[in-house]
């Protein structure tokens, strides 16, 4: 069973602008416990939940219901101790979602969505289309599309057409046309001594024109392969997105860490991807800025995320380079682990 089969289509979500408040008066009116965050292609960047709202800490949790009652006052005077220990309403989605996010396809099985869940310990995932937000899947859609398929009648039961015999796929040669292409391989070549210049009537203006149309062929011949790098480029960044890390490449990727330190390195290059999988096609990772954690997508984000909860308590580092420009922009970028 794919996503597109359960998943909750038109979801309700919020700008990375939108402020904590009108977030929290969402939430409650939609009866949902979080939103992705788009930003204006469409592009989920974030989710943030009422635990982002709430912070996580031991006193923002015990602050839970006079949270929500501070939010919804509409002007409400409320003691001032009290609004001290609470986070600051003014706040927006950028400053509070949960980013980068995990991703999945319309396309994605119901069995591996619910391994990331599990995973990546979330309850929701949103679900994309040419990199447009088309849906989102609680862990509530999947018991409720897992249940479906258990209720369906076995697939014994029901009656099935027989295939279709496919046609015959028939080729023919040109009979005509091949025996006079065997009767001009035949004939000897006639040798004929090219004639002169002013026989053949040459001009300046056939050169040039000669060569302006060689330039024209070099101008055409890498406008396609532009075309052709980009289709690649474009192919690529929708493997990466549909592509998910699984505990055995981790462990895989691990291990390879493990043999790069013991040969003296100080790094590993983790993942190597087109700056396109980047919501802003690499320009805060090139800066450097703060924030370019967020801007990852796919596996880029996976590989990210998973080093956030293995690896980052242990002292590891994670670092992103563009590590080449074509044309003057960021081209590919490299996602490294340093233990230096």
């Amino acid at each position: 069973m794919q996503a597109r089969q359960f998943m909750t289509k038109d979801p309700v979500t919020v700008s990375p602008d939108t402020p904590t408040p009108e977030i929290a008066k969402l939430l409650l009116a939609h009866g949902i416990s979080a939103a992705p965050v788009v930003n204006g292609n469409g592009t989920p960047i974030g989710m943030v939940s009422e635990g982002d709202l709430l912070g996580r800490g031991e006193a923002d949790r015990e602050a839970r219901r006079d949270w929500w009652l501070t939010l919804l006052a509409e002007g409400e005077a409320l003691h001032p101790d009290f609004l001290a220990t609470l986070r600051n309403p003014q706040l927006t989605a950028r400053e509070v979602m949960s980013a980068p996010v995990v991703r999945i396809t319309e396309t994605t099985e119901a069995a591996e969505i619910a391994r990331l869940l599990e995973e990546y310990r979330i309850k929701r995932v949103p679900v994309v289309r040419d990199d447009r937000i088309v849906g989102i899947v609680s862990r509530a859609d999947l018991l409720r599309a897992f249940a479906a398929k258990h209720s369906e009648p076995h697939s014994s039961d029901k009656i099935s057409g027989r295939p279709g015999v496919l046609g015959q796929i028939i080729t023919a040669t040109d009979a005509h046309f091949g025996h006079k292409r065997d009767a001009v391989a035949a004939s000897p070549p006639r040798e004929t001594p090219p004639p002169t210049a002013a026989e053949a009537g040459v001009t300046v203006a056939d050169f040039r024109a000669l060569a302006a149309d060689f330039e024209y062929h070099n101008v055409e011949h890498r406008e396609e392969m532009r075309r052709s790098a980009a289709e690649q480029r474009h192919h690529r960044v929708k493997e990466l997105i549909d592509h998910h890390v699984a505990d055995e490449s981790w462990r895989s990727i691990l291990h390879h860490a493990r043999e790069a330190a013991a040969h003296g390195e100080k790094e590993l290059m983790l993942l190597r991807f087109p700056a396109d999988l980047c919501t802003d096609r690499g320009r805060a990772v090139n800066a450097p800025l703060p924030d370019w954690p967020q801007t990852l997508r796919g596996e880029a984000a996976e590989m990210y995320l998973r080093w956030e909860r293995d690896l980052k308590p242990g002292g590891f580092h994670l670092t992103a380079r563009v590590l080449d420009f074509p044309g003057g922009f960021p081209g590919d970028i490299g996602l490294f682990l340093v233990w230096n």
